[in-house]
């Protein structure tokens, strides 16, 4: 399979959800006459505020944004990852946090829930309470999509390796991680984070990030794609943009011809 060139959408979302969408289809548009077939958008690019702006600004699967994004995806003929919503559902006080996959004529290639909610406190300078308005996901996603078999995360997952080795498992050759990573532990865990898992199963990761500190949030961003081997091959700079770079499958094969980690695996001598 020939390279692919692909997109990483860095936003800085507030309050303001009708104007971070706008920005976020700006970018999407200005990715694919850049030459992306593929782009990836982070989460919470539609909002970022307090959880009862979560609330008043969560949609329905499907609904208005999911539409946007289909139509989007088939008139500019590209793949499009909506990097993660709030989605609601039949309880009032509890939400999704789901990422949504298009592909390009359009059709929904994978829907993913959030599994591993953050639930974190740090000396004080970060509390998350995910759990207090979201429900946990129960099911892994690997889509198809015309760029191979991609496997779908959100954020906080990243800290859970055993979910990635469980889309290796089934096939992914990519692992997609749209996140509102925290500037405080960004700057020590996400690049080491994202090439471990990129390692640990000799798979592509692309991690499109939000960065800033609209909305009360301080992000990281630097959102980053990273190939099979652990190299860093694209790197966001410290603000809102397009960041393009070239996906080339073969490598995924050839690195796990190389380093055999997941043929050499003995499941049966885990205690998990």
């Amino acid at each position: 399979m020939a390279k692919q060139r692909v997109a990483l959408v860095q936003v800085d979302p507030g309050e303001d959800k009708q104007e971070n969408i706008e920005i976020a289809f700006e970018l999407i548009r200005e990715a694919a006459a850049g030459g992306a077939e593929a782009v990836l958008l982070p989460e919470s690019f539609h909002v970022r505020g307090p959880s009862q702006l979560r609330f008043d600004t969560s949609e329905p699967m499907p609904g208005p944004l999911s539409e946007r994004f289909s139509e989007a995806a088939a008139q500019l003929g590209i793949t499009i990852l909506a990097g993660s919503y709030n989605e609601a559902t039949d309880r009032p006080d509890r939400l999704y946090n789901t990422s949504l996959l298009f592909g390009p004529d359009g059709a929904l290639l994978g829907k993913y829930r959030k599994i591993h909610l953050c639930d974190v406190e740090i000396e004080g300078k970060i509390v998350a309470r995910e759990s207090s308005r979201n429900l946990p996901g129960e099911e892994l996603v690997n889509a198809q999509t015309p760029l191979g078999s991609w496997g779908m995360t959100i954020c906080y997952d990243l800290r859970f390796p055993e979910l990635f080795r469980s889309l290796a498992l089934m096939g992914a050759q990519v692992f997609l991680v749209p996140s509102n990573f925290a500037l405080h532990t960004g700057k020590d865990h996400w690049e080491p984070l994202l090439r471990a898992r990129a390692i640990e199963n000799g798979a592509w990761v692309l991690a499109p990030a939000t960065v800033g500190s609209r909305g009360g949030f301080n992000a990281y961003g630097r959102s980053m794609a990273i190939d099979p081997w652990g190299t860093v091959v694209a790197c966001a700079s410290d603000e809102v943009g397009v960041t393009w770079f070239d996906l080339d499958l073969e490598q995924v094969e050839k690195v796990r011809r190389r380093i055999p980690s997941l043929a050499n695996r003995r499941p049966e001598t885990y205690r998990l």
